[in-house]
C-alpha cells in the first residue's frame, strides 16, 4: 500500500488561493476514480475537485471555510502499490492516524454544502473530466419506516443538510442531530426526514405533541462560501459608498395593460413578458440623458467611468444566496430578447451553471422581490456601480382620475445612489424620467 497526496490544483487566471466550501468524503471512505472529493470556491465560482485514483481517505487537508493556497495539500489517499505524488509536490509521507490529526467531517456544518450546491459558475471542466457517480447508498425511502434509526449525535455535532431540509425540519420541530442521514458523508436528505417522521408517528409527535413547547436549542452557522462572499460584498458597499435612497410611486395601469396585450398576442411565439424587461427598457431610454448614473466609480483611483453600453445586473436569489448575473447590451435588445436573457440568467444562477463572465461587468442593477416586494426598500448598491433600482409590489388602490375615483395599479420604485458622484437632483430627475416612460409606455418605443 502507498500514499497518494492530492494537491490543490491551479484553477488558473492568477488565482493563488481558494476557499474550501464542502467535502464530499470523510476519513475512512473508499473513493473511485473521478469521484468528487471537495468543492472549492473563488470569487463566485465553484470547482469540484475529483479523485484521479482509487483509494481510501486517510487524511483531509483542511476544514470547511478554510482558505487554502493553490499547491497545498488537499487530501491523502491510501492506494494499492507504492503510491505516487502529484507533480510539484513533496515526497510521500506516512499518514498520521486519522482520529488524531484529521478534522472530523461529522462536525462540519450543513451551510457549507448549501453554499457549494447553490453557487453559480461551476467550472470543474477546467481541472478534471466529468465525475463518475460514487457507489450508490441505500435510500432512506427504501428502509422500513419503523426501522429508521435515531442517531443521537452530541450537542456540538451538526449534520450535513441542505437549506431546504433544514427549514423543513425547523418547521416540523425536528432536531436534525437525531435523524440518520443516508446521503454522502451522512448528509440528511428529504427522504431521511420522511423516514424519521414516519417512525415518530407525525411532525406533531416530534414536537412532543404540542406546538407550545419551550425550545433551548441553538445552531451556530459558519459564514462561509457564497454567504461569506455576499457578506464581504455588502460590507464593502456600505462601508465605501455613501448611499442615499429615493422612492417614487408609479401608476403602472397602462403598462400592465400593454404587457397583458403583448402576451396575449405574442406570448406563445415570443415568450411571456414580465415587468422587468419593460423597466429595463425604461432605464435604457432614461440613461441616455443621465450618463453619470450608468457608471462605475473607482474610488481608489478617483475615476468615474461612464458607459455607453448598458449592462444591467439582475439581482437573483438562489439556494446559496443572492447573485447578480448581467444582461449585457440591454440598449441593443427588444423586450423579448431581454425577457429571454433574464430567464436564461436566472436559470443559470439557480442551477449553478453561470460562468464568471455572466456574473461581472454590470453598470447598473435592478433588484426585485417580486410579490414580496413590500412598500419600500433601501437597496444596497452593487459596488463599484453608482446606482440601483428596486421594484416593489404592485397594488390596486383607488385614485383620482379626471375628477373621478377609479381603481389604479400602483407600484413604488425604490432606488439608491452613490452620493459622491450622483447629486440628489440628478437622481430624482432620472427616476422621474423612468416614471414618465412607465406611465406612458408608448414613449418606450419612440426613437
Amino acid at each position: 500500500m502507498g500514499i497518494h497526496i492530492i494537491k490543490m490544483p491551479d484553477i488558473g487566471e492568477g488565482i493563488a488561493e481558494v476557499e474550501l466550501v464542502g467535502w464530499h468524503v470523510k476519513v475512512g471512505d473508499t473513493v473511485a476514480e473521478d469521484q468528487p472529493l471537495a468543492d472549492v470556491m473563488t470569487d463566485k465560482a465553484t470547482v469540484e475537485i475529483p479523485s484521479p485514483v482509487v483509494g481510501k481517505v486517510v487524511a483531509l487537508g483542511g476544514d470547511v471555510g478554510q482558505v487554502m493556497a493553490v499547491g497545498g495539500e488537499l487530501i491523502r489517499l491510501e492506494v494499492e502499490g507504492e503510491g505516487n505524488v502529484r507533480a510539484g509536490s513533496a515526497a510521500p509521507q506516512k499518514a498520521a492516524p486519522a482520529a488524531a490529526d484529521t478534522p472530523a467531517l461529522a462536525k462540519q456544518d450543513g451551510a457549507a454544502k448549501a453554499a457549494a450546491g447553490g453557487i453559480a459558475g461551476q467550472i470543474a471542466a477546467s481541472v478534471s473530466q466529468p465525475a463518475s457517480p460514487a457507489p450508490a447508498k441505500p435510500q432512506a425511502a427504501s428502509r422500513p419506516a419503523a426501522a429508521a434509526p435515531v442517531v443521537a449525535r452530541t450537542a456540538g455535532d451538526k449534520p450535513l443538510a441542505s437549506p431546504a431540509v433544514r427549514k423543513r425540519a425547523w418547521d416540523l420541530g425536528v432536531e436534525l442531530r437525531y435523524v440518520q442521514g443516508s446521503g454522502p458523508a451522512g448528509r440528511v436528505m428529504h427522504e431521511d426526514l420522511d423516514a424519521y417522521l414516519h417512525s415518530q408517528g407525525s411532525g406533531s409527535a416530534a414536537r412532543g405533541g404540542s406546538a407550545y413547547v419551550q425550545r433551548n436549542d441553538e445552531e451556530a452557522v459558519p459564514v462561509i462560501g457564497l454567504r461569506r462572499k455576499i457578506a464581504q460584498k455588502m460590507a464593502e458597499s456600505k462601508r465605501r459608498i455613501p448611499h442615499f435612497s429615493y422612492v417614487e410611486e408609479i401608476d403602472v395601469t397602462e403598462l400592465e395593460d400593454l404587457r397583458v396585450q403583448l402576451n396575449q398576442k405574442w406570448g406563445e411565439s415570443r415568450g411571456k413578458l414580465t415587468l422587468l424587461p419593460l423597466l429595463a427598457r425604461a432605464m435604457v431610454v432614461a440613461l441616455r440623458d443621465f450618463p453619470q448614473i450608468n457608471a462605475r466609480y473607482d474610488d481608489e483611483g478617483g475615476v468615474v467611468t461612464r458607459y455607453g453600453a448598458v449592462h444591467i445586473g439582475i439581482a437573483t436569489q438562489s439556494d446559496g444566496g443572492l447573485m447578480v448575473p448581467v444582461m449585457r447590451h440591454a440598449e441593443a435588445r427588444d423586450l423579448w430578447s431581454m425577457a429571454a436573457e433574464i430567464g436564461r440568467l436566472a436559470q443559470a444562477v439557480r442551477s449553478g451553471t453561470a460562468g464568471r463572465d455572466e456574473l461581472s461587468g454590470s453598470t447598473i442593477t435592478i433588484t426585485s422581490l417580486g410579490p414580496l416586494g413590500g412598500i419600500v426598500t433601501t437597496p444596497v448598491i452593487n459596488h463599484p456601480e453608482v446606482g440601483i433600482v428596486g421594484v416593489n409590489r404592485i397594488v390596486e388602490r383607488p385614485a383620482f382620475r379626471n375628477g373621478a375615483v377609479v381603481a389604479r395599479k400602483l407600484m413604488n420604485l425604490s432606488s439608491s445612489f452613490d452620493h459622491r458622484v450622483v447629486d440628489g437632483m440628478d437622481a430624482a430627475r432620472f427616476i422621474q424620467a423612468v416614471r414618465a416612460l412607465l406611465e406612458q409606455p408608448a414613449l418606450l418605443f419612440v426613437e
